[in-house]
């Protein structure tokens, strides 16, 4: 058995764990609304048409914040379309996802539904082929109490009290060529800056991302990033970052590495935001938004076959990657890159949260079910609370394809108010157990509560309709502690919750 050896102590703090680093993403793409949390048909659909038993999946990850509604899908919305009586909303076709959208659920509807599972909303306003004033518009719509056009309006449309939208997202993917009305980083940074300035004069008290690139791999990363800032430091608090990963060559050695990518990809946009900061003598630090994350690849084929022969049709199923247990592994190493960034990434949104690259996956008229992503999510959202601890680590690496030097384990910590450690921790070796010598006498005497594990012995293992549970966590074995250091057991392949 190999062997690796974890030090913690209270004085290695990384900074407080925002809760928004637990969010998630509901965009008007796919099933994610109409046949996700939307099914008024649906024998469990309750009083407004949400199904409950999706309800309840989302209330058990306690997800604090939804990204609403795009993504893509945002750059040629109108906002104005999604309220008012139902049966006058328009149908407009979206170029984003080529599908027609209904307008049935709306602001007021999602604000319901968002209530319901306890999350706040990232609200995302179209900058791509509108401005900053239907921005403006849609923030007085959302947020002021009454006595103007559009809060009176929104009284009128049956919400007397503001929604109270506090984070907000200046446009999706500016960077993109795909986007609609796709801009450069200066004309971005000019329309960002404006947009930010009039939506904080109509309320002071909203937070504001700007459009970072939509992946390190973009021919603009870094100076689309340095330009923009340039024009909007001063009016905006976060920068999005977004990021997927995929495995079609199935190399499981590679696809395990590649949150250490991620992690670089976080340190360079920090020193961009720090260097833009400085030219401006400016002692604000931005936060950063990782408000699109996940693993995607497997549905790609099969959304091309789908959008040629359904072109146009409402609530296409699209994006709907089934999840194996390997990218739960994965999805378990991207949040542990997250709490090691803590001090920095202060929001972040697993892309998406219900059929469209999921944790959460439905039938039309059937049964809902948690895909295998879903554990470690549950897991760091109810366990990684608090202050984020920087573990000391020696652990034997291995070489892949893609990089050397890959330390069996990854893991993270986490202190919270009541004095409880918590170590996430990801044995990448695809054949042997690890032996994990944990030092934690600087937090006195600790004791094993419990020890998590999500293992299989098939990478490829998933969790389906008839069979929800293939692949989900069970109890491990608490290992030894002896005067403040522990010796526990990680199985090969496989997500580890180590509660003291």
């Amino acid at each position: 058995m190999k062997r690796a050896e974890l030090v913690l102590d209270r004085d290695y703090a990384i900074g407080a764990i925002n809760p928004r680093l637990y969010g998630s993403f509901i965009e008007h793409l796919g099933r994610a609304v109409y046949g996700g949390i939307y099914e008024p048909e649906h024998p469990l659909a309750d009083g407004f048409g949400f199904r409950r038993d999706v309800i309840e999946l989302v209330k058990r990850l306690r997800i604090p914040i939804i990204r609403y509604p795009g993504g893509n899908f945002v750059s040629g919305f109108n906002w104005e379309d999604s309220v008012g009586p139902r049966e006058e909303r328009p149908r407009r076709l979206d170029l984003a996802w080529f599908t027609t959208e209904t307008n049935e659920v709306g602001l007021h509807e999602f604000a319901q539904w968002a209530g319901e599972v306890g999350s706040q909303i990232m609200y995302a306003v179209n900058l791509g082929t509108r401005d900053e004033d239907a921005a403006r518009n849609i923030v007085e719509y959302a947020n002021h109490p009454g006595g103007s056009y559009f809060s009176d309006m929104r009284i009128r449309n049956g919400a007397k009290e503001p929604f109270g939208i506090k984070l907000w997202c200046l446009g999706n993917e500016m960077d993109a060529p795909w986007q609609m009305g796709h801009k450069s980083a200066y004309e971005y940074g000019c329309r960002a800056r404006e947009a930010a300035k009039m939506m904080r004069w109509v309320d002071p008290g909203i937070e504001l991302v700007a459009c970072g690139s939509s992946s390190p791999d973009m021919p603009t990363f870094g100076a689309w990033e340095y330009t923009m800032l340039t024009e909007c430091y001063d009016q905006v608090d976060h920068v999005s970052l977004h990021r997927y990963y995929g495995n079609p060559t199935h190399d499981t050695a590679s696809f395990l590495a590649r949150n250490m990518e991620m992690d670089v990809f976080i340190k360079a946009v920090v020193s961009i935001c720090d260097a833009v900061g400085a030219t401006k003598r400016s002692s604000k630090k931005l936060g950063l938004s990782f408000d699109e994350w996940n693993v995607w690849y497997h549905s790609s084929e099969q959304d091309e076959e789908i959008k040629k022969k359904a072109r146009w049709d409402r609530a296409l199923p699209l994006l709907e990657d089934i999840y194996n247990f390997e990218d739960a592994l994965l999805v378990g190493l991207m949040l542990i890159t997250f709490l090691r960034n803590a001090d920095r990434v202060k929001i972040a949104c697993m892309a998406q949260l219900v059929n469209v690259i999921a944790p959460i996956m439905t039938c039309n008229g059937g049964g809902a079910w948690a895909q295998t992503i879903y554990w470690p999510l549950l897991h760091a959202s109810t366990y990684g609370r608090g202050t984020a601890l920087r573990p000391a680590i020696k652990s034997p690496v291995y070489d892949c394809a893609d990089r050397e030097g890959v330390p069996l384990l990854d893991a993270a910590a986490t202190l919270n108010d009541e004095g409880d450690v918590t170590i996430f921790a990801v044995n990448r070796s695809l054949t042997d157990d690890l032996l994990l010598a944990c030092d934690t006498r600087g937090f006195g005497d600790l004791a094993v509560e419990e020890h998590i594990v999500l293992h299989h012995d098939d990478v490829n293992a998933v969790n389906t309709e008839s069979a929800p549970n293939e692949v989900a966590p069970r109890a491990g074995e608490r290992g030894v502690m002896d005067a403040g250091r522990l010796e526990i057991a990680l199985q090969p392949l496989s997500w580890n919750v180590i509660r003291m």
